[in-house]
C-alpha cells in the first residue's frame, strides 16, 4: 500500500535536509583552507566541492517542491505549501546559478532565506505546541539573521564582492557563521515539520 500523502510529504522533506546537510559538511570538509567564519556558503558551489554543494542545494529544493505537492492533502493551509515551494525554487536556483552569476544567485539567495522563515513562521498555523511556538522562534531566527547579514554586507559596501567584509552586524562571527545562522533554523525546522507530518500520520492510519 502507498504511504498516506502525509507521510510520503514527510519522508521527502527528512531526506530533503538530511543529504543537504551531510553534503554541506562534506563539502566544507572537502574546500582547502575553507572557513565557516569568513567564507559564504556560496564559495562551496564554485570552489573545489561545487560537484557535492550544487546538487545537493539543487535536490534540496526539488525534494521540497515534490513533498509539497502532497502537502494540500493532509495540511489545508495554501499559503504554507505556497511559500514552502518558493523557498524550494530559490534552492533550486542557487544550486544553477552559483556565485559566478552575482545578481542572480543574490536574488534566488534572498528569495529561499526569505520565504524558508516565513514557511517556519506559517508553520505555526498547522503545528501543536511546544513544536508551533519553536518553529515561530526558528523562522525569526532566520530573518533576524537575514537582517542583520543584508545590514553587515550594505555598511561594508562590499554587497556583491568576492572579499568577506568584516562588520559589527556579523556579531563577531563573520559574514559565513551570520549566513549559517540563516540556513541551520531553517533546516531545524523543516526536519522537525517532516516529523510531524509523518506522526501526523501514523496517528490517523491507527485510527
Amino acid at each position: 500500500m502507498a504511504p498516506p500523502d502525509g507521510k510520503m510529504a514527510g519522508i521527502l522533506f527528512f531526506i530533503a535536509v538530511t543529504q543537504f546537510t551531510l553534503c554541506f559538511i562534506v563539502a566544507e570538509a572537502l574546500y582547502p583552507g575553507y572557513s565557516v567564519s569568513d567564507n559564504y556558503i556560496s564559495d562551496l558551489g564554485i570552489g573545489p566541492s561545487s560537484m557535492i554543494f550544487n546538487p545537493s542545494i539543487f535536490l534540496l529544493g526539488l525534494l521540497s517542491i515534490i513533498g509539497a505537492y502532497f502537502l494540500p492533502h493532509t495540511i489545508n493551509f495554501r499559503a504554507l505549501t505556497v511559500l514552502l515551494v518558493l523557498m524550494a525554487i530559490g534552492a533550486m536556483g542557487v544550486g544553477v546559478f552559483t556565485k559566478d552569476f552575482a545578481t542572480i544567485h543574490g536574488a534566488v539567495s534572498l528569495m529561499a532565506f526569505v520565504f524558508g522563515g516565513l514557511s517556519a513562521i506559517a508553520s505555526f498555523k498547522v503545528l501543536k505546541m511546544p513544536l508551533s511556538v519553536i518553529s515561530v522562534i526558528l523562522g525569526l531566527m532566520t530573518l533576524g539573521a537575514l537582517a542583520l547579514f543584508t545590514g553587515g554586507l550594505l555598511t561594508s559596501g562590499l554587497s556583491s564582492s568576492i572579499e568577506a567584509p568584516a562588520s559589527d552586524f556579523f556579531l563577531g562571527i563573520g559574514p559565513g557563521g551570520m549566513e549559517r545562522m540563516i540556513v541551520y533554523p531553517m533546516l531545524i525546522w523543516l526536519a522537525g515539520f517532516s516529523g510531524h507530518l509523518i506522526a501526523l500520520s501514523e496517528i490517523s492510519t491507527q485510527k
